[in-house]
């Protein structure tokens, strides 16, 4: 195949109605929600399920970053291909059932390698949602009003934390051990489990309620026997991709870092409270999760409404310069929040960097789909979270385990490698991110070309 020769002409007359687009956007948003405390609930569990089957930090940063990122990150790829070609809508429905339904099996886990199966099954369901969905909502929203769309979806990561922390740790403070027929005793972890993985099944109905739109702004492409066609395979999207490697190469690998950086946070923020402070998981979970609750949402549609803003006033890479500040602003905020004085005084700080962290979180996929093609869109989108999942969701908890049991070999030391690994992925972030501002103009000088390229 040549290169891209023209695009179909995608007017905003040609979307559907806001009202239509904005309740797709509530629906997809509450599946991500429901993503994120089945994914997010595990951190408030930490020390119980350490104590039960008897493992070490470094086991623990497995079930919560490797086991969730071995198939999350690879089966991304062909589902964001699938993405591309068949029913956005279907394949979520069947991705947010098969997560809830391996959540719940988590709660059978009778040791550690059968929770670690079952996490990996949890990854598997959840690789369906965010590809499919940021193509769906491309579909919905023309360019100036996109990135306040996905910022209100990306929401669904703080939110879904927000609760995963409020909810959780009060289910935590009053699930008690049960014995099931056929099954037998369970711990109260366990319980947990089992409750949480029971909401997803209201959202996947809900799917059915959603309507799969028009492809709008699909490039076509010119085979060798001179045929013009929309049919892009693979190899076709791998060419684009690596032909502009330096946008697309620095935006995954900056936002990879960005990922160690937040999901080490995710995971461990809670349990250094619990050693540093003294707090127990229902008071950090509370505290935590409220502030998740209240600032996460602002600062993702803050940069959502930041980046579209600076679009429209001329300004072809707002949305890579809204990420590279919200980055920088992160290096500070989150070495910070484990140093403070007292527990109270990180939850102050926290704010900021809640703020920074939900900017750069909308940002970051946004960028994606301002430069996709239409049949690219589901795979680009894919290729990025198998990079930055691959990085963030293995290194980021590992990383601090590591430095806690290897290099400090304290458990109380936590706090320290929390703010090293903070620190360092904070300027490793920034450089990348700072590389992209220029490529990123280019990039999308080029889609807006093709975009209106009848």
């Amino acid at each position: 195949m040549s290169e891209t020769t023209g695009a179909d002409s995608a007017g905003s007359a040609a979307y559907p109605p806001a009202a239509q687009g904005w309740y797709v956007v509530v629906i997809l948003t509450l599946a991500y929600v429901v993503s994120f405390l089945d994914r997010q609930i595990l951190a408030l569990l930490v020390e119980p399920i350490k104590h039960d089957l008897e493992i070490s930090d470094f086991q623990m940063s497995l079930l919560l970053g490797l086991a969730f990122a071995i198939f999350y990150t690879f089966l991304g790829i062909p589902i964001g291909r699938m993405a591309d070609r068949y029913s956005r809508r279907a394949i979520i429905a069947i991705g947010i059932s098969l997560w809830c339904l391996m959540t719940a099996a988590s709660g059978l886990a009778r040791n550690y390698t059968q929770l670690f199966l079952a996490r990996v099954g949890v990854g598997v369901g959840e690789a369906s949602l965010s590809p499919s969905a940021l193509s769906l909502i491309s579909d919905y929203f023309p360019r100036e009003t996109r990135g306040q769309a996905i910022s209100f979806y990306m929401m669904g990561v703080s939110v879904g934390a927000g609760i995963a922390m409020v909810i959780g740790g009060q289910v935590i403070a009053f699930a008690k051990p049960i014995t099931l027929p056929f099954i037998g005793d369970l711990y109260a972890w366990q319980t947990v489990f089992l409750i949480v993985g029971l909401p997803g099944f209201l959202v996947a109905a809900l799917m059915a309620t959603v309507k799969e739109p028009k492809r709008i702004g699909k490039i076509r492409m010119e085979t060798q026997s001179g045929e013009m066609t929309e049919e892009i395979p693979f190899s076709t999207v791998a060419k684009f991709l690596l032909e502009r490697w330096r946008t697309y190469g620095s935006l995954f690998i900056g936002m990879s870092v960005v990922t160690i950086l937040g999901y080490s946070y995710f995971f461990w923020i809670p349990t250094m409270f619990v050693r540093t402070w003294q707090w127990t998981i229902p008071e950090v979970s509370f505290v935590y999760g409220l502030l998740m609750l209240v600032f996460g949402p602002l600062g993702v549609n803050f940069g959502g409404w930041l980046a579209d803003t600076l679009y429209k006033r001329g300004y072809k890479n707002g949305h890579a310069l809204v990420t590279f500040y919200g980055a920088l602003a992160m290096i500070p905020t989150y070495t910070l929040v484990p140093l403070m004085p007292s527990g109270e005084w990180a939850m102050v700080m926290m704010v900021p960097a809640i703020v920074s962290g939900a900017v750069i979180t909308a940002t970051g996929a946004t960028s994606i789909m301002m430069i996709a093609p239409n049949q690219m869109r589901g795979q680009a989108s894919a290729l990025y979270y198998f990079v930055i999942n691959l990085l963030g969701l293995t290194i980021g908890p590992s990383a601090v385990a590591y430095i806690t049991d290897f290099v400090f070999n304290d458990e109380a030391a936590l706090r320290y490698s929390i703010s090293i690994v903070s620190f360092v992925a904070g300027i490793v972030a920034t450089l990348f991110l700072f590389y992209l501002l220029p490529q990123y103009g280019k990039s999308i000088k080029e889609a807006e070309a093709w975009m209106t390229d009848g």
